[in-house]
């Protein structure tokens, strides 16, 4: 099974950029759809964005495209989510989480290995 580190998340203000890193071990991540999702205080855990194995296989729900981008650097077995014109609203626990199969999907019961995620907080 593979193993995930999410790392990157901190304190910005309204309007900065982060990017969040996701490093597998154990197994590589080339075979394995990998999703961004995130849970506000209190809240659920969301899907953000996936990535899939083929080159421009990726998803971004409505709510984040065109500020947040998903990718994989497969030499590193890491994928990252960046994360532009940050909001109050996008704070939260990011986390990243592997599932198998060829298509991305958002259902959370798909994804089989999670990491411990990272804190991201946006200041007004």
């Amino acid at each position: 099974q593979v193993q995930l580190v999410e790392s990157g998340g901190r304190l910005v203000q309204t309007g900065g950029s982060l990017r969040l890193s996701c490093a597998a071990s154990g197994r590589t991540l080339s075979r394995s759809i990998i999703g961004w999702f995130r849970r506000i205080p209190g809240g659920e855990r969301d899907f953000l964005a996936g990535i899939g194995w083929n080159p421009g296989q990726t998803y971004h729900v409505d709510s984040v495209k065109g500020r947040f981008t998903i990718s994989r650097d497969k030499a590193n077995n890491t994928v990252y989510l960046e994360m532009n014109s940050l909001r109050p609203e996008d704070t939260a626990v990011y986390y990243c989480a592997a599932a198998t199969g060829p298509k991305i999907t958002s259902n959370i019961r798909s994804y089989t290995s999670w990491g411990q995620g990272t804190q991201v907080t946006v200041s007004s």
